[in-house]
């Protein structure tokens, strides 16, 4: 990992770019020592973005984690920013468009082709971060996953034992073969749900929360599309993580 910029945001965050191969990404961690390695939040984003667009609601939720000596980390997403784009992305996107103008569920090859390919390149993607980053000092070996596209959430939590918890957002498309292995998934979960949101299925957000094997699970729904997720929704999922990070009694 090589850090190219450090600066302190404010009186409660430290902000570093790095490189990670020809991977970007950021790390957030707490100002303040708590005199311990910090947990970790890995934040996922949207698909398709890029980190650069998504930093400043990142860094706010990764102002957040700091403020509960939690440290945060994002990366560059496959296809995405100044990175090459995944063979055949512009095409099934333009498919998926299209069925959605004309008011059809997009089938399960067209959810295959959007979301397994970036499944695929993401997950060791961000167990290489995950490497890299807590070869630091700084940083603890509790872990946990937070947003972005559910698919890879799902997947990366499934595959690397270091993730205790997961905090996940309804609202991406999800495959067959995803619904299927959640029964695997036990960590704890907190799934926020936006109940109007204009883009979910509702009802694959409700059966994937019903797959899950966790015997704590929790199903956090609100009114509103998707960019009308309440404050305190978002205190919510800080208390979460807070229980999951920290050992009991620390």
């Amino acid at each position: 990992m090589n850090i190219t910029t450090h600066h302190r945001v404010d009186e409660v965050l430290i902000e570093r770019d790095f490189t990670l191969g020809d991977i970007d990404g950021v790390l957030w961690t707490p100002a303040a020592s708590a005199g311990a390695p910090a947990p970790l939040i890995l934040l996922g984003q949207p698909g398709g973005f890029a980190l650069e667009r998504m930093r400043p609601g990142l860094r706010a939720r990764a102002r957040s984690a700091a403020s509960s000596a939690i440290a945060s980390i994002a990366i560059e997403q496959p296809g995405a920013g100044a990175r090459p784009p995944l063979p055949g992305a512009e095409q099934v996107r333009a498919e998926l468009r299209e069925a959605l103008a004309a008011g059809r569920p997009p089938g399960d090859d067209l959810v295959d082709r959007l979301i397994l390919p970036l499944v695929d390149r993401a997950v060791p993607e961000w167990q290489a971060a995950l490497d890299a980053v807590q070869q630091r000092d700084d940083i603890g070996d509790r872990v946990a996953v937070s947003g972005g596209v559910v698919s890879i959430a799902i997947a990366l939590a499934l595959r690397d034992p270091r993730i205790v918890a997961a905090g996940l957002f309804a609202g991406s498309f999800v495959p067959r073969s995803v619904l299927d292995a959640a029964h695997r998934l036990t960590i704890p979960i907190h799934m926020l749900l936006q109940w109007d949101d204009e883009g979910n299925d509702r009802q694959m957000a409700l059966d994937l929360f019903d797959a899950f094997g966790s015997s704590e699970k929790t199903l956090q729904a609100n009114l509103g599309g998707h960019t009308g997720v309440p404050s305190f929704a978002g205190e919510d999922a800080a208390r979460f993580y807070v229980r999951h990070l920290f050992p009991a009694g620390i």
